[in-house]
């Protein structure tokens, strides 16, 4: 397969109209955008099932924010199955289990982290809240709990919430539809953590952290749910002097490579994992060739690396060489507004 189709999430502040498509075509190493998917209101974030045939977003709708749910036909459109709404701000952050029973958002503004049953028809209104409490170090970032992320563990025993306000990483565990809370690691204070990736086989993850701009690598339990730090590192140049801020981060399939965003150096940091200890070591830096990289994604086949420039609103192609990790920008760009999240319709197995 030489084509693989994504979705694009983004802000509909400006000119965007919300979800856009656009194709890769690995052997022109090509970016196109296909256009608009779906219409609505800053679906900032996305995540697809694994069976392709279901879409989750974030949607802001008036004053009220929530989840959209859709359908994916075998041609890659989308069908809205519905939206899921409550008053006040919509969340950041969307993921699903593998099994496509559960979707989780995380809120930023209000602190929180929902669960929503999926149904064969679509989304239903959630069955759990856990609202976070308490405060950061930061008075004007940290005035209050900020929940940046929520995903499944890669064995699904757990769900992990990072919370940028209170420098805390929550671990739940889910019993019917129910949020039980299973443990808390506290980060440095003023460190901000934003995103997670958990490494695909071994027992380790690793944190973004936006106020400080660093990664931090963590061992975790997969039996007690509990995470301990293994080390923190800049994501940073070390000549870099000027503000900047951590955004996204993503480890590889074979756990040999993770890769960070950097909004301000406006760079893809490259570090390769250490298998004995779970630690980083810099490959190296790549400029995004755009400003306030929100966002970026591997490809099916991890051959490509695709980086959105919100503030720019533009998506810019490396190549990756898989065994050394690094990136080589490729001569092909898309525009779209306020470009926030990158996903790819997951490769069909042989």
């Amino acid at each position: 397969m030489s084509q693989f189709q994504g979705f694009i999430g983004t802000y509909t502040k400006g000119e965007s109209r919300g979800i856009y498509a656009f194709t890769l075509d690995t052997v022109k190493k090509t970016l196109s955008l296909d256009g608009l998917a779906a219409e609505l209101g800053n679906p900032t974030y996305l995540v697809i099932s694994g069976d392709n045939r279901r879409l989750y977003s974030v949607i802001k709708k008036g004053s009220q924010g929530g989840v959209a749910a859709y359908s994916i036909d075998q041609a890659g459109h989308l069908k809205n199955l519905g939206v899921c709404v409550s008053e006040g701000a919509s969340p950041c952050y969307v993921s699903t289990d593998r099994g496509n029973r559960t979707v989780v958002s995380a809120n930023y503004h209000k602190g929180s982290v929902d669960v929503y049953p999926i149904t064969d028809s679509g989304i239903v209104e959630a069955s759990d809240t856990d609202w976070h409490k308490g405060s950061g170090s930061d008075p004007e970032r940290q005035e209050g709990p900020h929940v940046h992320f929520v995903d499944f563990s890669p064995d699904e025993r757990f769900i992990a919430s990072v919370d940028l306000g209170t420098d805390q990483l929550t671990v739940y565990r889910e019993e019917d539809g129910r949020l039980v809370a299973q443990s808390v690691l506290d980060f440095t204070p003023g460190t901000g953590p934003r995103h997670l990736a958990f490494h695909p086989s071994a027992p380790y993850a690793y944190v973004m952290s936006e106020l400080s701009n660093e990664i931090i690598a963590l061992h975790f339990d997969h039996q007690s749910g509990q995470f301990s730090t293994i080390q923190t590192i800049s994501a940073l140049p070390s000549d870099f002097q000027d503000h900047s801020q951590g955004a996204a981060i993503k480890i590889t399939s074979d756990g040999q490579y993770v890769y960070a965003s950097n909004r301000g150096a406006d760079s893809i940091a490259v570090f390769r994992v250490d298998s004995e200890s779970g630690k980083l070591d810099l490959v190296e830096h790549v400029s995004t060739r755009g400003n306030w990289p929100r966002d970026f994604e591997l490809d099916p086949t991890e051959h490509f690396l695709i980086a959105a420039n919100q503030n720019s609103g533009d998506l810019f192609l490396y190549e990756r060489d898989v065994e050394t990790g690094r990136l080589s920008p490729l001569e092909s760009s898309i525009s779209v507004p306020d470009p926030v999240c990158v996903k790819f319709l997951h490769a069909s197995k042989p």
